[in-house]
């Protein structure tokens, strides 16, 4: 019997392809770096656990990776700052209804939920602001605790603190991260949510179907697996 249901939050609950866009190649050509571009990238990625985990700020982030290139200006990096808010206000402020309605059904009926993410310092002031964030029964957000998905510490942390064991917990993902094999692995019951896919675009897109799991294209469709 389902009694929890965990949560990804980008590209399951909320989409970073709505409205502006704001990624890798975007900030390269904001600060003239496109023939930098790859190299920009080695960069920032090299830095993305760190990133993830608390170590460093979004900003903190930036100004490592535009020293390694010998570009950092303290105007650089309030720029892509500045442009990184605006997309990600785009973002949070296009939640899906459907999003919400389901959060809303899942409360109605008595499920306990949580969310799981994998986020930056800046998105996560945006999610914990946003109108979902009260929904949660147990968010855990990588910024703050310091591990990551997929660390099965992640998910044996998200299963104590809602008071439920594995086989009670249906896990809804895109897929990012391997997020889907470590649910499974965990015990839980691992759902590839797929109504964002479409969105997606290379070389951005966090996951591609994957056969092994049952899917969901719509919201509504996660009803179907309590």
């Amino acid at each position: 019997m389902i009694k929890a249901v965990v949560f990804d939050m980008f590209e399951t609950l909320v989409t970073l392809f709505e409205g502006k866009t704001y990624f890798s190649e975007n900030v390269a050509s904001d600060l003239g770096l496109d023939d930098e571009l790859e190299a920009y990238r080695k960069a920032w990625h090299a830095t993305e656990t760190d990133r993830t985990t608390g170590k460093y700020t979004f900003a903190q982030g930036i100004e490592i990776a535009l020293k390694e290139l010998g570009q950092y200006t303290p105007q650089k990096v309030e720029l892509v700052i500045s442009k990184r808010r605006q997309a990600l206000q785009d973002t949070f402020s296009a939640i899906p209804k459907e999003s919400i309605q389901l959060l809303q059904e899942l409360k109605a009926r008595g499920i306990k939920i949580g969310l799981m993410t994998n986020t930056f310092s800046d998105e996560r002031d945006f999610i914990r602001s946003c109108e979902l964030f009260p929904f949660f029964d147990v968010p855990l957000i990588s910024y703050e605790i310091g591990i990551c998905k997929p660390s099965q510490e992640m998910f044996n942390k998200m299963t104590d603190l809602l008071g439920v064991s594995a086989d009670e917990c249906l896990y809804v993902g895109d897929g990012g991260s391997r997020e889907l094999y470590a649910a499974q692995q965990a015990g839980m019951h691992p759902v590839q949510c797929t109504w964002f896919h479409d969105l997606a675009f290379e070389p951005h897109v966090p996951c591609p179907i994957l056969d092994e799991f049952e899917h969901a294209e719509h919201q509504k469709d996660i009803l179907a697996f309590i």
